[in-house]
């Protein structure tokens, strides 16, 4: 299933698409945006629907699926929150680049960049993340770091409080084991724990997945949410990182 919250049009619309997608945190800590200063809220007539990253003071970055079949003027971006419940800096999105390559069959090239109408106001709360080279894949074993606001568990209730969790990159091999050959592309990275119970789940979707303070992934899918059996699907950043070049010049 993706792993974000919808409105029931985009609900109904992605089940009938292929029902493969979940995104909150399970198994994770309570943060604080001081410690993940990137992380936005993106937001969908001011109800949180997605997760998203800041990369500089005029442009973010989130899954494809969040954005599809949405307009810039129904969504909106806030940086600087711990809390969905805080104010933060509300910022309008101009102008959404939607990887055209994205297909919602398989999920894959699920990235969308974010012209923002207004600048961020850079500070401790804010903050770009840093880009990985072009080309470059993280390497299996790579501890790394998911957060959002999403459910503590899947199919439960969205967190107020924005959450973390650390997990491992998986290999594309053993993930494309786990989802059926072919299902991974080099667009994607895996990432989980071996025994379950960590991962991101439902209303994480969009959002960073970081190591060493580069964003190597994007929360985009997966079955059910912190299962043994299945890691989450990330979009691999390195992979289309030529995307996000050409969209906003970084």
């Amino acid at each position: 299933m993706f792993r974000f919250i919808a409105l029931a049009a985009l609900l109904a619309t992605a089940a009938a698409v292929r029902p493969r997608l979940d995104g909150r945190i399970v198994g994770g800590d309570d943060a604080n945006v001081e410690d993940f200063p990137y992380q936005l809220s993106l937001q969908s007539y001011g109800s949180h629907i997605c997760g998203a990253s800041i990369i500089s003071s005029k442009w973010a970055v989130t899954a494809a699926h969040c954005t599809d079949g949405s307009s810039a003027s129904s969504l909106s971006l806030v940086a600087g929150i711990s809390n969905l419940d805080e104010s933060g800096q509300k910022i309008k999105i101009a102008k959404i680049h939607q990887n055209p390559q994205y297909s919602s069959w398989d999920i894959d090239y699920d990235i969308s960049v974010l012209e923002l109408a207004t600048e961020i106001e850079l500070g401790s709360t804010a903050q770009p993340v840093g880009l990985p080279s072009d080309g470059s894949d993280p390497a299996a074993g790579t501890d790394v770091v998911c957060s959002g606001w999403g459910t503590l568990y899947e199919g439960g209730y969205v967190s107020d409080q924005l959450q973390s969790v650390t997990v491992q990159i998986v290999s594309r091999e053993d993930c494309n084991d786990q989802y059926g050959s072919g299902s991974i592309t080099d667009r994607m990275i895996c990432a989980g724990v071996p025994e379950g119970g960590k991962d991101a789940c439902q209303g994480d979707s969009g959002g960073p997945l970081v190591a060493n303070g580069q964003l190597v992934g994007i929360v985009s899918w997966g079955y059910g949410c912190a299962r043994p059996t299945h890691a989450g699907v990330y979009s691999n950043v390195g992979a289309l990182r030529s995307y996000i070049k050409e969209q906003s010049g970084l």
